[in-house]
């Protein structure tokens, strides 16, 4: 079987710079979190609570993009941590009417400041002028929505 040469993208590639610095900042974020018995899952099914107050397992799955089964997975670590609490009784087919208690704003709060310290990290290694960046991704990140 002949070798097949794959053309490669550029070193310089943003879109490839972009996936290696999620990736870098994914496994240190979720190293931080583990501190305080989170992951960014755990952190974004909070984050969904502490603003919405009540949402259902179906719709933090679907903000999450996991299943249903995953989310009550994760819900349910939460719940044994005593960071969220269910107002409405267990039973199939019932919305769980889900809210973030004291316990789990404390734990909201520390995971919010393991972020800040990632985006610390990640502007002082940028001039103020380069830190206009931000924008401009969040501008691309809105134009692959």
């Amino acid at each position: 079987m002949p070798h097949v040469t794959v053309p490669q993208p550029p070193a310089s590639s943003p879109a490839m710079l972009l996936v290696l610095l999620g990736r870098r900042l994914r496994t240190r974020i979720d190293a931080d979190l583990k501190r305080t018995g989170l992951s960014l899952r755990h952190l974004s099914a909070l984050g969904h609570l502490n603003g919405r107050p009540g949402l259902s397992y179906s719709e933090l799955a679907r903000r999450a993009g996991v299943t249903v089964q995953s989310m009550q997975s994760t819900l349910a670590q939460l719940e044994t941590l005593g960071a969220i609490e269910r107002r409405t009784e267990p039973g199939r087919g019932r919305t769980a009417e889900l809210h973030v208690t004291e316990t789990g704003a404390e734990l909201l709060s520390k995971a919010h400041e393991t972020v800040r310290a990632a985006d610390e990290t990640l502007l002082n290694a940028v001039n103020e002028d380069e830190r206009a960046l931000t924008m401009l991704l969040l501008r691309a990140l809105k134009a692959l929505e």
